[in-house]
């Protein structure tokens, strides 16, 4: 029987909502959104650990963030080495050693940064970025034309195989784009593929973007959110973001309609599982907040939209989470799932099908993992990964524990009714004794001994 080929689009800080398929924010994505009609939308897809390298570790593994040791960013100034390890056994090698092609394109984010270990590589990598040589830190990918870490959009560099940059000429996700359909275009042609494509924008710095996109929201009327609050609202300099934010989303949603229209044009749509997601939101303004790392639904919730043979059209409610992405996609590629991973299917749901044992919770979790964070906690003799926040998200609730990211916070206890509260303006603080509490601070109590999990709860 024919394998079939798997195709992971996935970009760095896009939030779910930010598609015109979702109905919730206003940005126009016509090629997404006839994709999204063409697939099954997995409407409470959430990121485990809302940040780049631990959502990435994840996605590979089927693990959770913690237990394939990615707690925090691959970065620099740390007392220990960040990075997904060549034991660990991804997606990529899986599929390797079933006879797949294997391919990453775009931003990685899972090497250990170079800096760590020379003042000046050789690749010319600096801060928090990596070049990845051949061997087992690129776990069986075949073609490589990547980065570790960084957010020049407009200049971006990457590296092949050997430790000498490769400059793109284009805005990043017009340059990986091309690369990916050369790639297609140049592959074994007897042999299935497994192409990931990471695209970094819409991640900061907004402003660097083409002009025809930058323009698409300037001086237009812009809808916020409900939990944007005023004074944003009026900010001349968040105004400009946020347009850009939603002009680098119509630009994705162009190029991703240039690979769609390459699969339909070569034959390959019948038979390629086909993949759009993210690795986490971007509170863009909601609740006064940029960026992400937070609970909020608009930095956890990520869109996953799956289209490919024998997987039905509509929506799932479903929680599925990051570890789960890797068991689904090998059983929908009908290979063995390995026993490494910690995550679930959800193929079954895609099928059509009822799932056995859906989950009723997704965990959620956060670690404090900047330099001078972890510093201040050692200074106490504290363990900074026993603080931060966990927290679980059902289909109808949002529930935290927050031990803060400093030493001097205190701990607390929030619960969002979700139904009730969509916006998520309203949490109610509870007491440990409470009874809801002590419901949820339970389940978060399993997945701590399931993770091996240091937090103080």
């Amino acid at each position: 029987m024919k394998k079939k080929n798997l195709l992971y689009i996935f970009a760095d800080q896009w939030r779910a909502q930010a598609i015109g398929a979702a109905g919730e924010d206003h940005v126009s994505t016509p090629h997404m959104d006839r994709f999204a009609g063409e697939s099954i939308a997995f409407d409470h897809a959430v990121s485990t650990y809302p940040l780049c390298s631990p959502h990435r570790a994840s996605l590979l593994t089927g693990k959770y963030p913690y237990c394939c040791g990615m707690w925090t960013n691959c970065k620099i100034g740390l007392d220990e080495t960040v990075m997904l390890k060549p034991q660990e056994v991804t997606i990529s090698d899986v599929l390797h050693e079933n006879g797949y092609e294997t391919a990453y394109v775009g931003k990685y984010h899972l090497d250990a940064s170079e800096m760590n270990f020379h003042e000046n590589p050789e690749s010319g990598a600096v801060n928090w970025d990596a070049f990845t040589p051949p061997g087992e830190r690129r776990h069986h990918f075949d073609y490589w034309y990547s980065y570790g870490a960084m957010d020049k959009h407009l200049s971006p560099h990457y590296w092949k195989d050997e430790p000498k940059k490769e400059e793109g000429a284009k805005w990043s996700p017009e340059h990986e784009t091309d690369i990916a359909l050369d790639y297609l275009d140049g592959r074994n042609k007897e042999k299935p593929f497994c192409l990931f494509l990471s695209w970094n924008p819409p991640h900061p710095p907004y402003d660097l973007l083409p002009e025809k996109y930058a323009d698409r929201y300037r001086g237009k009327e812009l809808v916020f959110r409900g939990n944007v609050p005023e004074e944003l609202r009026t900010d001349e300099a968040f105004r400009k973001k946020f347009g850009e934010y939603y002009g680098a989303i119509e630009g994705l949603d162009d190029n991703f309609g240039r690979i769609m229209e390459y699969l339909d044009r070569e034959g390959l749509t019948e038979d390629t599982i086909v993949v759009l997601s993210a690795d986490h939101g971007d509170c863009m303004g909601s609740h006064g907040l940029m960026g992400k790392n937070i609970w909020y639904d608009e930095s956890i919730r990520i869109p996953l939209y799956i289209r490919g043979p024998q997987v039905v059209k509509g929506h799932s409610d479903a929680l599925i989470a990051s570890q789960d992405h890797m068991p689904t996609l090998l059983e929908l590629l009908e290979v063995a799932v390995p026993d490494t991973v910690q995550g679930k299917s959800f193929a079954s749901l895609a099928r059509g099908a009822s799932m056995k044992e859906e989950p009723e919770h997704a965990f959620l979790c956060m670690i404090p993992g900047m330099p001078e964070l972890v510093e201040e906690y050692r200074k106490l003799g504290l363990n900074n990964k026993a603080f931060g926040w966990r927290g679980i998200r059902t289909k109808d609730i949002t529930y935290v524990v927050d031990n803060g990211t400093s030493p001097s916070e205190t701990q607390r206890r929030l619960f969002y009714d979700n139904k009730k509260d969509p916006l998520q303006l309203n949490p109610v603080e509870l007491d440990q004794q409470d009874a809801i509490a002590e419901t949820y601070d339970a389940v978060i109590r399993s997945y701590l001994r399931k993770t091996r999990d240091p937090f103080l709860l």
